[in-house]
Parts: structure tokens; sequence; C-alpha cells
């Protein structure tokens, strides 16, 4: 059973998050934690709490049918870091000209699954 978890319209640029994603994809959930609490950028504090989101649904149990998933053996299979909306502002420049500032958002999802369904 897969268990997901999104932050949708965060306020960082996808391009920012994408190397942290590429980073934890295909390793333990715990490990990609323990990798992402050493590193410095701000989208590591997005991905950490996406994960323990998932985390959190794969302990439920009304979520997983009354079963209890262990943690330990949980994958991320899928963390994909999707382009969001765009607040469009524009800034005066020289000679009369303007510049189009683009403040990006991203969509960023995470999907863990046990060893034995991957």
């Amino acid at each position: 059973m897969a268990f997901q978890a999104s932050h949708r319209f965060a306020r960082i640029s996808p391009r920012k998050v994408r190397p942290l994603a590429d980073m934890i994809r295909g390793k333990y959930a715990d490990e990609a934690l323990d990798l992402l609490r050493y590193q410095p950028q701000r989208g590591a504090r997005l991905l950490e709490k996406v994960i323990r989101s998932a985390l959190g649904s794969a302990q439920d149990p009304d979520q997983n049918r009354g079963h209890t998933v262990s943690v330990e053996g949980l994958l991320v299979t899928e963390a994909r870091i999707d382009n969001g909306p765009m607040f469009k502002r524009i800034r005066p420049r020289a000679r009369g000209m303007a510049f189009m500032i683009k403040r990006r958002m991203a969509h960023i999802h995470i999907k863990l699954a046990n060893i034995d369904e991957t």
C-alpha cells in the first residue's frame, strides 16, 4: 500500500527543491529524513514536513484498513516537484522599460511504499 502527501502552492521555486528531491528518491523514509536534516536549504525543511506527513498517514490505522505499517520498511518511491502558478510583478527599468518578475511556486508530492510492493 502506498502512502502519499503533498504540499501545494509552496512559496519556493521548483528549481531549488528538485536537487533535494533527486537526492532522497529511492531511499528509506527515515534515511531520507536524516539526509534532509543536515541540508542547509530551505527546501529541505519543506520536503521534511511532507515526508513526515506521509509517515503520519502510514501510521494512522483508520487509513490503512486497521493494519499497522512498519515505518522502517517504507521507501520514498516518488518525490516529484511540479511547477505551480506564478505571481507576476513588473519592475521599472531604465529608459521606460519594464522587466517581469516571476515569483514562482511549487507543488511537492511524496509517495511512500513498502519494500514488498516495489
